[in-house]
């Protein structure tokens, strides 16, 4: 059980408007590093935190510290257009993400902290007969593999996004919806993790670079950080983006190559839009904000890169996309504009466990999918740090996929972008 400080109801937002809201308390501290922990978790977005949490609550460790290099959320946690969904291909995949997904499901309450997750549903468009194909291939995959599927027929479609374009160039030919799927705050899951970690005991120190690591006879000792050393026996590492910069620090390099993906939000409009809407062919993807903004995504800006930020050509044709869909939004404008920076494994499947060193753990590689994973993430990382060993869900996730050839290859699979 989570004792928090204050807890979060209708009752306590009542009684604080009434007071002038003088009573609300920082949600977590703002920790000075210590000489020792039991466990250092590099990366303060939501999979390090949610991990943190994870090993408190579920394992009992008390002694934790997230560093974090800039401020929590900054990263890629803060740079995503906060979709959740489970719809892949391989068995191995889906039974993650759905788990994530479940995860989801009982956030708010689990944290006491509204996540605003919104299941809204998740549709992906087919516009030629290969297409459909693929559709009807991925439902029963999906149908097969445990998770919520339904096939729709164009005439479905149109009933259920009224505002599609009805003269595309693309035609639409059937969707595949998965009604379990949809979207939730990006900043309030990093800022509820946090609150519910801080509680039972994690120290969150914000500022602090990692520098180096302590390693002797091929074991981690200490992190070395722009606040001192910190002695530790066991490491997590979550630092989508910059992961292949960690593990070079380490002594070893990871099958990874980092690029921007960007994501944008127009100016507020009236509710237009209730389901996250992909199509393939136009290579966006759309939903609509609870503030009312469009927020797109597209296809990866395809050279590597560490730099969070992202080029015009590429905004261009996310624009192109969205009115070939919906030709009434082409005077709506862009009010903001952001990319975050993904790590993509060769085969489009993360890591999660053990690398080369004894005690030193990844937890990377989600390409455009480290989001949705969060929960699941965490949960399953934690497992893997408190016990030496791979949670049975991403014991398939180990960097020794790349030594056996047993390679998950989502992007041929699901279809995925990255």
């Amino acid at each position: 059980m989570v004792k928090f400080s204050k807890k979060y109801s209708a009752l306590s937002l009542a009684v604080e408007a009434l007071r002038g809201h003088v009573g609300w308390k920082p949600a977590w501290r703002n920790a000075e590093p210590k000489r020792q922990y039991d466990m250092v978790l590099i990366g303060g977005g939501g999979h390090g935190l949610a991990t943190a949490y994870y090993l408190a609550k579920v394992h009992g460790y008390k002694n934790i510290a997230v560093l974090e290099k800039g401020w929590i959320g900054g990263g890629n946690s803060g740079r995503n257009t906060t979709i959740v969904r489970s719809n892949y291909f391989f068995p191995e995949s889906t039974a993650f993400y759905d788990f994530s997904l479940k995860l989801y499901e009982g956030l708010s309450r689990e944290l006491n902290y509204n996540v605003m997750f919104s299941q809204r549903g998740m549709m992906m468009l087919a516009h030629d007969r290969h297409g459909v194909e693929m559709l009807r291939r991925s439902a029963n995959a999906m149908l097969l593999n445990g998770a919520d599927a339904e096939f729709l027929s164009p005439h479905e479609v149109r009933a259920r996004v009224p505002g599609l374009n009805p003269s595309p160039r693309f035609p639409i030919m059937a969707g595949l919806n998965q009604p379990r799927g949809g979207s939730a705050r990006h900043d309030a899951v990093v800022w509820g993790y946090a609150r519910a970690a801080d509680a039972l005991g994690v120290d969150i120190i914000q500022g602090c670079e990692v520098t180096g690591f302590g390693i002797e006879n091929g074991q981690v000792n200490a992190v070395e950080t722009s606040r001192g050393r910190i002695e530790t026996g066991k490491v997590g590492v979550a630092v989508a983006g910059h992961s292949s910069m960690i593990a070079q620090m380490a002594g070893f390099n990871l099958p990874i190559i980092s690029y921007a993906l960007q994501a944008y939000v127009s100016e507020p409009l009236k509710p237009c839009l209730d389901t996250v809407l992909l199509s393939p062919a136009t290579g966006v993807y759309v939903s609509q904000s609870d503030k009312g903004g469009l927020v797109i995504g597209s296809s990866l800006d395809l050279y590597p890169s560490y730099a969070q930020r992202g080029n015009l050509p590429t905004m261009e044709a996310s624009a192109a996309g969205i009115v070939e869909l919906f030709p009434q939004f082409s005077r709506v404008k862009f009010l903001r504009q952001w990319a975050g920076i993904v790590d993509v494994m060769h085969d489009s499947t993360p890591v999660v466990g053990k690398t080369p060193v004894k005690g030193l753990y990844f937890n990377c590689g989600w390409g455009t999918g480290g989001f949705k994973a969060i929960p699941g993430g965490g949960y399953c990382f934690a497992h893997t740090m408190a016990n030496d060993e791979p949670h049975p869900l991403v014991a398939p996730f180990s960097l020794k996929r790349f030594e056996t050839g047993r390679l998950i290859d989502e992007a041929a699979g699901a279809g995925i972008a990255h």
